[in-house]
């Protein structure tokens, strides 16, 4: 569940960075380059949630990573395909 939850947060996440691309740039690039700074947010974010697995939780690195990995590649993919499909639209 708690995976689940991460990633809905992650996609939520994208949204905000979308939404503030747009008003700082006011057209698709300025929403690509919010995604594209959400990727390295995203990283980051996932990166503390293993850690905390990790120091925390008592999961060992090997336990960890899989999750880790599902995690960042589920909002990574919607970035990236959004990213895509508003570099064809120019």
């Amino acid at each position: 569940m708690h995976m689940l939850l991460v990633m809905v947060a992650g996609m939520l996440l994208l949204a905000v960075f979308a939404l503030f691309g747009k008003l700082w740039g006011a057209d698709a690039l300025g929403i690509a380059l919010g995604a594209r700074w959400f990727l390295i947010a995203w990283l980051g974010v996932v990166l503390a949630n293993m850690w905390v697995g990790v120091s925390k939780a008592g999961y060992t690195v090997a336990q960890e990573l899989p999750i880790l990995l599902a995690n960042f590649a589920v909002p990574a993919a919607l970035a990236l395909g959004l990213i895509w499909w508003l570099g064809r639209t120019q």
